[in-house]
């Protein structure tokens, strides 16, 4: 053999090898990749989540934005294993275009409505029928999830409609993108009052609870729980099953919330 046919096997041999390892490790990266649970959850689930996936010691990735807000991203294909979501409509949504796992959803927790004022200005506010939210708002804005699609806003839209406020304070509403929005415009000050989940206003110390929406005033604020049809993750089930264990039941009971049997 030439010398020049030497140099050109020892090219194509150390071509080829290099090919062999960039392909072995690009499998390696994509079984690590399917090793970890994607979450997609409502944005009031954050604290208590947070602590839960620390707890599980598995890689664990959470988006959290409004629970409309992830179903639409679930529907145009974005890659999730697992969604939680702050309402049954929009597990609804996603069941009713096949993109929920057959079997694998069930409602997890309960929440509560509240209505929070700025700390340094919090005086309780009795909540029954007729009260005068009006009047306390002064002029200001009333901070609540957007009432026609986050689910906080739609269960505080309910309750002032029961309550009969819901036309006297209609033009007043600063509808956020989610849960968490409404609270931070509260917290800082650019809202007197604000309509949050209970676990969101334990979560904020700028923010102080002055009333309590009677649970009779909305319908049941239950959390439903699912992994996806498109999930790849083989650690899925398993986290899954430890979220709605009696190990993690203590992490979201912490925050607030009640853990449904």
């Amino acid at each position: 053999m030439t010398i020049e046919k030497r140099r050109s096997w020892k090219k194509i041999s150390f071509a080829f090898a290099i090919g062999v390892f960039m392909s072995a490790a690009g499998l390696h990266s994509s079984a690590l990749a399917q090793d970890k649970v994607t979450v997609f959850a409502a944005a009031s689930m954050k604290n208590a989540l947070d602590n839960a996936n620390k707890a599980f010691g598995k890689q664990v990735t959470v988006s959290y934005a409004a629970s409309s807000a992830l179903a639409k991203q679930i529907e145009a294909g974005a890659p999730a294993d697992i969604f939680i979501s702050a309402d049954i409509d929009w597990m609804n949504y996603l069941t009713d275009r096949k993109l929920v796992k057959q079997g694998s959803r069930s409602n997890w927790l309960g929440n509560r409505i509240v209505l929070v004022a700025p700390s340094d200005n919090a005086k309780p506010v009795d909540i029954k029928p007729g009260f005068g939210l009006a009047g306390l708002l002064s002029g200001g804005r009333l901070a609540m999830g957007a009432p026609d699609s986050v689910p906080a806003g739609k269960y505080g839209k309910a309750a002032l409609e029961k309550l009969g406020v819901w036309p006297s304070v209609e033009k007043a509403i600063a509808g956020a993108e989610s849960v968490r929005a409404a609270l931070a415009f509260v917290a800082r000050g650019e809202a007197p009052y604000g309509i949050v989940y209970q676990t969101d206003a334990a979560a904020d110390s700028g923010v102080t609870v002055v009333g309590t929406f009677p649970e009779d005033s909305h319908p049941p604020i239950i959390y439903p729980i699912a992994i996806l049809a498109n999930s790849k993750s083989p650690e899925a089930s398993a986290y899954l099953d430890f979220l709605k264990s009696a190990e993690a039941a203590p992490f979201f009971e912490k925050e607030g919330f009640a853990v449904l049997k």
